[in-house]
């Protein structure tokens, strides 16, 4: 399914070759400099951002946005620039703002772009900037999108799909010229999870693992990915087990089905956005301590998108519905019920 070739980054679909090549050759592109400023601008004025593919300046701050990231829509809507068009990850919901970011769109209708990036459609839309961190652009295609407009990407101490929630926000409020409230939705972020922790006592030392479960195949997701640093943020460790343990993307690994024993944490969260009959119906899953034990917590389809979104919307969204049952999880005793799980039939 979509969310899981999203979750392991490198199936994660781009434009071709071909479309790029046909965005030359249409004329819709303006032959610019990447990153020019006009000579009416001063240079006190400009933006400057230093990425993996070089340099991006900008003029002024952006207010025409085209969000070429799965995620990067969120950034802006939280700080109050709607972009003019949203790029589709996964989830059926209008304009591709999942329920947390629905509100910020402030009665805006994004365009929605599916599939390959369509270059003409990008100059039709003409962005003042493209917003393109963990979009998996290629070199060849960020040069093309820069005739266009000047475009954000990954700085180069992170990999395509990695950047994490709080760099991002802070990238994208200096483009807006809006740092003030990026630094402020960031601390408000911290402050949620450091509110938790302190709530939550128990947590502390304890380990906590996001894992998955779909077409005969067992996994967990760790390092760079959303999931697992969702759990870290509230303070959990995965497992010396589960460090050990990498795809060839850095963002999940799979298991054996004869062991699922790197999984079995003091909190283990299943993401539910895959087929959870086939969980219940996992005959290794039994033999886990955390199963014993009622330390087992489902992410329903929703919170587990908020939890791959990552973003600093999406975060206080996915704790707010997941701390009662990670509390109830942690404490290890079966006669304390812990709501999704029972909801899911893993207590059976």
């Amino acid at each position: 399914m979509d969310e899981i070739k999203a979750a392991r980054a490198s199936g994660l679909p781009h434009s071709s070759r071909r479309q790029v090549l046909a965005g030359i050759a249409s004329g819709l592109l303006a032959p610019v400099l990447v990153g020019s400023t006009p000579a009416s601008a001063s240079a006190a004025d400009e933006l400057r951002f230093t990425h993996a593919y070089g340099e991006t300046v900008l003029p002024a701050p952006a207010r025409r946005v085209v969000s070429l990231g799965y995620t990067t829509h969120d950034a802006l809507l939280a700080l109050g620039v709607p972009p003019v068009a949203n790029r589709y990850w996964f989830g059926d919901y209008p304009f591709g703002a999942w329920p947390w970011a629905q509100p910020y769109l402030d009665g805006t209708e994004p365009e929605l772009l599916k599939g390959e990036v369509s270059i003409e459609k990008v100059a039709a839309l003409r962005p003042d900037l493209i917003v393109a961190i963990g979009s998996g652009i290629s070199r060849a295609e960020y040069s093309v999108l820069s005739r266009i407009a000047p475009v954000l990407m990954q700085e180069a101490r992170y990999p395509p799909y990695g950047t994490p929630w709080d760099a991002l926000t802070r990238t994208v409020g200096r483009a807006l010229g809006r740092s003030d409230e990026a630094e402020r939705l960031v601390a408000a972020t911290y402050r949620t999870f450091a509110d938790a922790r302190a709530r939550n006592p128990l947590w502390a030392g304890r380990t906590a693992v996001a894992a998955y479960h779909m077409s005969g195949e067992t996994g967990a997701f760790v390092g760079a990915d959303t999931r697992a640093r969702f759990l870290a943020d509230l303070g959990f460790q995965p497992t010396p087990a589960i460090t050990r343990i990498a795809g060839p993307d850095g963002f999940y690994g799979a298991l054996s089905p004869e062991d699922l024993s790197p999984v079995d944490a003091d909190i283990l969260v299943w993401i539910a956005a895959f087929a959870m009959q086939d969980l219940v119906a996992l005959p290794m899953r039994k033999t886990l301590r955390a199963y014993r034990e009622g330390r087992e917590v489902v992410a329903s389809p929703l919170v587990a998108g908020a939890m791959s979104y990552g973003s600093v919307l999406s975060l206080p969204f996915a704790l707010k519905a997941l701390e009662a049952d990670l509390t109830a999880a942690v404490d290890g005793s079966p006669e304390t019920p812990v709501k999704s799980a029972v909801e899911a039939g893993l207590t059976s």
